[in-house]
């Protein structure tokens, strides 16, 4: 096993626990209308004026300058401001001239200003005191809420919108509802009522496709997004200033959600190359990019971690804590951690991990990550005291943390201790899981009674709780196995009872009853015997040839000639005799001498017979071809004249003849001419080894 494979586990789902995207919201307010009623009484009434001939004379008063506490003109300068974006402009006119602008009078742009800064929180106190709720505020109330995700009261005051309102906005309204149900969905697991919503546009196509991603729908939701991607091509494409480029980049979120589904189905090379295509068009919203660069960092998990590197530092971006989701935002943040880990940033994954912890003090994942952290550097004593201290803080998550640190003791190698943190685990200690993994672990210690007793606890809660169900019919049955397994046959005869009458036909379960009897109890076994079917039910109708000659089969039937009558009456005769097989008789060599008694030791090496002397040292063979020019060895002393009797001298005597020493002398080959004995028998070798290399060998 793993070093720490159970925290890799939790890390792994960490880390492949990408972000979905939020639901479409639009912010659908009609007092942007009103306020250009507002813009439109305040210049009709204070920038133009009648002259008494009729005509009209455009002026420009400075009506602050001549009266700076008038109401409508702080009012129109407020809306102003609003307009241009100015919000904490604004909001400062409205602190400054607290007692002219009463609360009634301005309440709304003053909780619309707050939330444009991110002050949900004093937008909802500035709601609440208005004395009046109207339309506009029930508007800015709904998205306060959902903000601050309070999703059961924003789908009250959105329902109570649609139900009490009618104007232009009915249709804003469904998408943001819409959006209600779908965050519902996702971030509460919280089964989505119909609401009878018709998907009539891209945005109520994605707010339902989100709806179906928390259900786990993913199919439905993919046919969704696809339906979204053609209402908003054909919705876009209506209009003629709207480029190519426009539509891919309201086409992002789309797409973005489809990756993220074929990341779920385990499509990641999909949905990889889909990311990378969105984060290539540079889409503007900072909460997108976000998502997408933590998607593909879990892809990568411990691989490719530079351009992980590259991507956490997307997700940091200015406002991305205002765009997501509590849950998003903190799966960030344990993904930064899991990575500095991988990296081997052991500091910085500290870090991380400890702040996540002060921030979600009851959370499992920062311990878990720690603890990793503390196996990778081989603190396994650590990491199991990091873990126990936290069991005792949070008894909740008492189970996880005990299978972690269980695992721990295996990679220790202490598998008793591990069983005994197991068997702790009161609401796991009877699963089959569990059942299964303590069996195995004491048979790999050979402590065999600890397995059985395992067994029976687990059979004593099923039969308590669960009595005759499959799980518990299983258990006995395994464990009878087990017990016959390890030779504790007295021990399973329960066990096989039992399971023989809760299914009396069963004949396996029957013969291992009586194969358990006849060494407890003989005559018993005797008695369940004849419960057995005889041996004419039990004959199979097997046709042998077509079994032989079937594609499968491995042995085949040799067809050998007929038998005569006395052969046959022989071989049934003699059918036990088994043949016995001749034994040829040895060859011997060629030269094989019997009178001669032959060498005890011919079957050893040379080297290793009593007899060998070795080489003798200082004596080597002639050396033929090698010296000087001319010189020679095997013929020297034949052509030495004065060791030979009959060689006649080399120069004439006196008184001597020269006939015969003129004919001596021209038969005789001068010593330059002469070829060393044996040098055509060289040759021949040497020819020899050529032709063994081969054609072009070296």
């Amino acid at each position: 096993m793993d070093t720490h494979a159970s925290l890799t586990y939790w890390a792994t789902r960490l880390i492949s626990g990408f972000i979905r995207f939020p639901p479409f919201v639009n912010f659908a307010m009609p007092e942007h209308v009103r306020s250009y009623h507002i813009l439109r009484s305040l210049s009709l009434k204070g920038l133009f004026f009648q002259t008494s001939s009729g005509c009209r004379t455009e002026v420009k008063p400075p009506v602050l300058q001549i009266n700076k506490d008038d109401v409508t003109a702080l009012h129109c300068k407020v809306v102003c401001l609003i307009q241009n974006g100015s919000f904490k402009e604004a909001l400062g006119v409205i602190h400054t001239h607290t007692k002219v602008l009463t609360s009634d009078s301005i309440t709304f742009e003053k909780a619309y200003c707050e939330y444009r800064l991110n002050r949900i929180e004093n937008a909802l106190k500035t709601i609440q005191s208005a004395s009046q709720q109207t339309d506009k505020l029930k508007e800015l109330h709904g998205q306060v809420l959902y903000r601050l995700e309070r999703y059961d009261d924003c789908l009250a005051v959105y329902r109570d919108l649609i139900r009490n309102s009618q104007d232009d906005y009915e249709e804003e309204r469904k998408t943001n509802l819409s959006a209600v149900v779908a965050a519902q969905s996702t971030w509460e697991k919280v089964e989505p009522e119909d609401l009878g919503l018709q998907e009539a546009t891209y945005e109520l196509c994605y707010n339902a496709a989100c709806a179906l991603i928390g259900q786990g729908r993913l199919n439905e939701a993919m046919e969704n997004l696809q339906k979204a991607e053609d209402l908003c091509r054909q919705s876009l494409s209506e209009d003629s200033d709207v480029t190519e480029e426009d539509i891919e980049a309201e086409l992002a979120i789309i797409h973005g959600q489809m990756a993220y589904i074929m990341q779920l189905q385990g499509r990641t090379e999909d949905a990889l190359q889909l990311y990378n295509q969105i984060i290539k068009l540079k889409p503007t919203d900072v909460g997108l990019i976000a998502v997408i660069a933590n998607n593909i960092i879990t892809i990568n998990k411990d691989q490719n971690v530079f351009d992980s590197k590259k991507k956490v530092k997307l997700t940091n971006a200015e406002g991305v804590e205002h765009k997501l989701s509590k849950k998003q935002l903190q799966a960030i943040e344990f993904n930064k951690a899991l990575l500095a880990m991988y990296t081997n940033q052991a500091d910085q994954c500290r870090k991380l991990s400890a702040s996540l912890q002060s921030q979600n003090p009851e959370h499992l994942l920062p311990v878990l990550i720690q603890a990793a952290q503390l196996c990778r550097e081989k603190q396994h004593a650590k990491a199991i005291e990091l873990l126990q201290d936290f069991a005792e803080q949070s008894p909740a998550d008492s189970a996880q943390i005990k299978l972690t640190m269980a695992q721990l003791k295996i990679a220790q190698g202490s598998v008793t201790k591990a069983c005994i943190i197991l068997r702790s685990i009161e609401e796991l200690k009877h699963k089959p899981g569990m059942v299964s993994a303590l069996v195995t672990m004491y048979s790999h210690e050979e402590d065999i009674d600890s397995a059985i007793e395992v067994f029976t606890q687990a059979i004593q809660w099923y039969q308590e709780y669960q009595p005759k169900s499959p799980v518990h019919l299983s258990l006995i049955r395994e464990a009878a196995n087990f017990k016959l397994k390890y030779g504790r046959k007295k021990e399973a005869i329960s066990d096989l009872e039992e399971l023989w009458k809760q299914n009396p036909k069963d004949i396996h379960t029957l013969a291992q009853l009586i194969s358990a009897y006849s060494l407890v109890d003989p005559e018993k076994a005797k008695v369940l015997s004849k419960h057995l079917p005889s041996s004419d039910t039990m004959s199979l109708k097997v046709d042998v040839d077509a079994l032989e000659n079937s594609p499968g089969a491995t042995y085949v039937r040799k067809k050998g000639g007929k038998l005569t009558g006395e052969s046959q009456q022989k071989e049934q005769g003699q059918g036990d005799v088994k043949k016995k097989k001749r034994k040829k008789k040895g060859k011997l060599p060629k030269n094989y001498d019997p009178k001669v008694t032959p060498d005890p030791e011919r079957w050893l090496p040379m080297r290793e017979r009593s007899y060998y002397r070795g080489r003798k040292k200082g004596k080597k063979k002639d050396q033929i071809g090698k010296g000087t020019q001319g010189a020679t060895t095997a013929g020297t002393s034949e052509l030495d004249a004065s060791k030979t009797a009959s060689s006649p001298p080399t120069s004439p005597r006196p008184g001597s003849s020269t006939a015969p020493s003129s004919a001596a002398t021209s038969n005789m080959i001068p010593p330059r001419h002469q070829k060393p004995a044996g040098a055509a028998a060289t040759k021949k070798k040497q020819q020899q080894k050529k032709k063994k290399g081969g054609k072009g060998g070296w």
